[in-house]
């Protein structure tokens, strides 16, 4: 996927001039800018990013590899996009003063019209009908000339309410965390005494600095730390604070006052906690070290302590885990379709800043400039690199359709973390995550070159399901934007790589339901297989699967089976998951799907 300075034959794109923005910024890398401002008066007429969420995500999908790239010392390395030899078109449709869903159309539009392969869109339009959500309309479009559309689920979670972008014909991507951590080493003790010990906590302090052989102090009146006027007339130490469960404004306290060296910060789940505004020389803790900090100063006739800031830690933590703000399934628009789809890295990614801004604190009135990176955190984060990975198969096979591609990576995605044990679902106290959180799992990008089997689908399918969802005829035709298509065989059931049967909780018959899937599945390995199917059913449920076997001669060749779901009408209110899996005879290729039945109301 090398390039060179020659732009593809087919590209139709151009670099649009605007404030602050001239074409001579184009390259060989960002081969096309429009900026969409018809809806909205602008203080900045032009594609040029004022805010960084565009130049982060579009560099997270296909930025470069590029040396020595941090956080203020944090995560340092070599950066690179998933996709770094792809070339990139941005085009702008939201802006500081708003945004207009006419824009995000014409948008969208555009790109399909310029010749694009993948759309990357890290925004959603909530409570909102297919046929009203601008992203729905366009998406359609980019799908009829086989662009796959890559979208965040929203941030909304774990309880706050249903995910964005649960459209059918799109990737819907949640996020997930990983086993990066941004560390401070607390040390407690000091070289007169017997012991020191270390702890390794988690902060984000965006300077080089080392706190050392400080005096440690707790005190009951101080350690809300939450008062400016207590806080002042401590003496110079580092001050341990309690967990009030308000740790931005306890950081915020203490970064306010200018006689402490120092603060110990404790949560009960540290990994929770948003680290991004450490704005003063703090460390976090659990309340397990906590422990041992009291126990030290209690059992110390002078204690000390020191914290060295600026260090990263990775491969200690069990990853990849749900991440607790990522917005939750069932889709409000289609529930009969299983969203999200997958889940990729959406917490504290390292990636391209715009360069006239700051992305840390230092006391209340120190503002650092960027220093070309930044790290942040949101399912914004983790849609571009499924559009990344999304690029790299369209590469590797031309050929594939936008629903194969979906396919590959939900198929291929992995249900377990690094201990071998079921993802967890941070936002849900550490419990087995739901496929209404993750989708069909973490997302694996080598297997999703080589899935073996696909689900295929094309727009006739997506037509018939809108034909079963009670839409009139001028509400679909605002979707398909067409007459080309017809209601002859409606269906809710899409050849979906997933399957959902919800109930209504408050349907207490004692009878049990039935749900009959048919699907569809294409042969795109090397040639002749077998597959056999292995079925997990869900908690209480029972699920049939027939054939139990498929047999394919050739490439290309397609088979397909059924499914039936037969599960209690009680209504207890709870989501039980399995899974249905085709493994293939050779053992080369495993083709996950994932089971949910779930009540209507599981993500409200």
């Amino acid at each position: 996927m090398m390039y060179t300075s020659k732009l593809p034959s087919k590209w139709k794109g151009t670099c649009q001039e605007g404030q602050d923005f001239n074409s001579s910024l184009c390259n060989s890398k960002l081969i096309g800018a429009r900026y969409f401002n018809k809806g909205v008066t602008l203080t900045m007429n032009s594609a040029r990013d004022t805010e960084g969420h565009g130049t982060h995500t579009s560099s997270t999908a296909a930025g470069n590899y590029v040396d020595g790239a941090s956080f203020f010392g944090y995560a340092n390395g070599v950066a690179r996009g998933m996709a770094p030899r792809a070339r990139v078109a941005m085009y702008k449709v939201i802006f500081e003063e708003g945004r207009y869903a006419s824009d995000v159309l014409a948008g969208m539009d555009q790109a399909v019209a310029d010749g694009v392969d993948i759309i990357s869109i890290s925004m959603g339009f909530d409570g909102v009908p297919l046929y009203q959500d601008p992203i729905a309309i366009a998406s359609f479009g980019a799908m009829e000339k086989g662009i796959l559309v890559s979208s965040s689920a929203g941030n909304a979670g774990p309880r706050g309410g249903p995910l964005h972008n649960g459209i059918p014909w799109v990737l819907t991507v949640a996020a997930g965390n990983f086993d990066r951590t941004y560390a401070a080493s607390l040390t407690i003790g000091n070289n007169k005494e017997k012991e020191k010990r270390v702890i390794v906590g988690r902060s984000m302090f965006p300077l080089d600095a080392w706190v050392r052989d400080e005096t440690l102090i707790y005190n009951k009146t101080l350690s809300k730390c939450d008062s400016l006027e207590l806080l002042a007339e401590a003496p110079r130490a580092i001050i341990v604070c309690e967990d009030t469960g308000f740790l931005d404004d306890q950081m915020y306290a203490i970064a306010s006052v200018t006689n402490l060296a120092g603060a110990i910060f404790v949560s009960k789940d540290p990994s929770r906690v948003d680290l991004e505004s450490t704005s003063c020389p703090g460390v976090l803790i659990s309340t397990m070290e906590f422990a041992a900090v009291i126990d030290y100063i209690n059992s110390s006739d002078d204690p000390t302590a020191g914290i060295k800031f600026q260090q990263t830690v990775t491969g200690k933590e069990v990853a990849p885990s749900v991440a607790d703000y990522t917005s939750r399934g069932p889709s409000p628009n289609c529930p009969a379709v299983l969203k999200p789809d997958v889940m990729a890295p959406g917490s504290f990614v390292l990636a391209s800043w715009i360069p006239n801004d700051y992305t840390a604190t230092v006391g209340t009135n120190m503002l650092l400039s960027s220093q070309g990176f930044n790290l942040i955190s949101g399912t914004s984060m983790a849609c571009p690199h499924a559009s990344g990975v999304a690029a790299l198969l369209k590469g590797t096979h031309p050929e594939w359709s936008h629903a194969a591609i979906r396919s590959a990576m939900m198929t291929t995605a992995n249900e377990l973390d690094s201990s071998m044990m079921p993802i967890k679902d941070v936002g849900r106290n550490f419990t087995a995550a739901s496929p209404l959180a993750m989708g069909a799992g973490h997302m694996v990008p080598n297997k999703a070159m080589d899935p073996g089997l696909v689900y295929d689908a094309a727009p006739q399918d997506y037509v018939s399901l809108l034909c079963s969802m009670n839409f009139t005829r001028n509400q679909i035709m605002t979707i398909t934007r067409s007459n080309d298509y017809n209601c002859a065989n409606s269906s809710l059931d899409l050849n979906y790589p997933s399957f959902v049967a919800f109930y209504d909780k408050n349907v207490t018959t004692g009878a049990m339901l039935k749900h009959r899937f048919r699907r569809v599945v294409t042969n795109v390995g090397g040639g002749a297989a077998t597959y056999k199917v292995k079925v997990a059913p869900p908690e209480g449920v029972k699920v049939a699967v027939w054939p139990q076997s498929l047999v394919f001669g050739k490439k290309y060749e397609q088979r397909d089976y059924y499914v039936e779901i037969v599960y209690p009408s009680d209504g207890n209110g709870l989501v039980s998951y399995g899974s249905i899996v085709w493994i293939e005879e050779s053992g080369k290729h495993i083709v996950r799907s994932p089971i949910v039945v779930s009540p209507t109301s599981a993500g409200k």
